[in-house]
């Protein structure tokens, strides 16, 4: 049995408003560990690097599959997800700290309701009600189901965001997931009953006019989701509902 360790260097903030520090852990290593795996060790045995008594590690998961989307975190710099990320294709010592872009809430932990917030400002559902059985919905073709699903694979893991060099405060920009999402609705048959109100959503502050394309989004995307497609499919039926709007008055 080797004795081979791994460092963990970690950001902590034990609260929003308290300052952070950075601590250091000396993991046992084992074959096909992840970060969540460094994570879950420290958790059982929450002792630093010096040997000095300490708290486990906040931070959000939930599938360790790279389905949820929740374990979004900052990996020796780069966004990524943490379950996904193998120690040893990792650089050591490896460095976790929380996504920039988002308020910390404690430790690794971030608060996205930004995300969610966006998504509910544009619509990002099937308006169905559910007062009554409304039977069978509308055939979607195959090829349809071929476009569409790459577009549903999104998890919210707010990468795209993160990495997005137009989502700050300044902009208030929504940024690619919701755009993509935009799409997806608006092409679906039931969804598009409120493609005017998404694209009126997106014509506001922070909406498409905000995205520069640098396509970082679509590079760090860990679904492959064709984000800078979505961007300009949605651009074009902005610009369109938009002159067509111009010559109804």
């Amino acid at each position: 049995m080797t004795d081979r360790t791994v460092l963990f260097i970690i950001r902590r903030q034990a609260t929003p408003q308290s300052e952070p520090f950075w601590e250091k852990f000396d993991l046992k290593w084992r074959p096909g560990m992840n970060v969540i795996c460094g994570l879950m060790d420290i958790a059982m045995n929450p002792v630093d690097r010096a040997g000095k008594p300490t708290t486990p590690i906040t931070y959000d998961s939930n599938c360790l599959e790279e389905v949820c989307g929740s374990c979004a975190m900052l990996i020796n710099g780069k966004a990524a997800m943490a379950c996904s990320c193998l120690v040893d294709k990792l650089k050591h010592p490896i460095r976790l700290e929380p996504l920039s872009r988002f308020p910390v809430i404690c430790d690794l932990a971030v608060d996205r309701s930004v995300l969610f917030e966006n998504l509910k400002r544009v619509k990002a559902w099937v308006p169905i009600d559910g007062t009554y059985d409304l039977g069978s919905g509308p055939r979607i073709s195959a090829e349809d189901q071929e476009q569409a699903y790459p577009m549903s694979r999104c998890m919210s893991c707010c990468l795209c965001m993160e990495v997005c060099p137009q989502f700050t405060m300044a902009t208030g920009f929504v940024g690619a997931a919701v755009i993509n999402q935009v799409r997806l609705f608006n092409q679906h048959p039931t969804g598009a009953s409120l493609k005017r109100e998404r694209l009126h959503a997106m014509t506001g502050d922070g909406g498409i006019h905000e995205c520069s394309y640098a396509q970082n989004c679509v590079q760090i995307c860990p679904k492959n989701i064709p984000l800078t497609n979505s961007i300009s499919n949605v651009y074009g039926q902005v610009m369109k509902q938009t002159i067509g709007d111009l010559f109804r008055r």
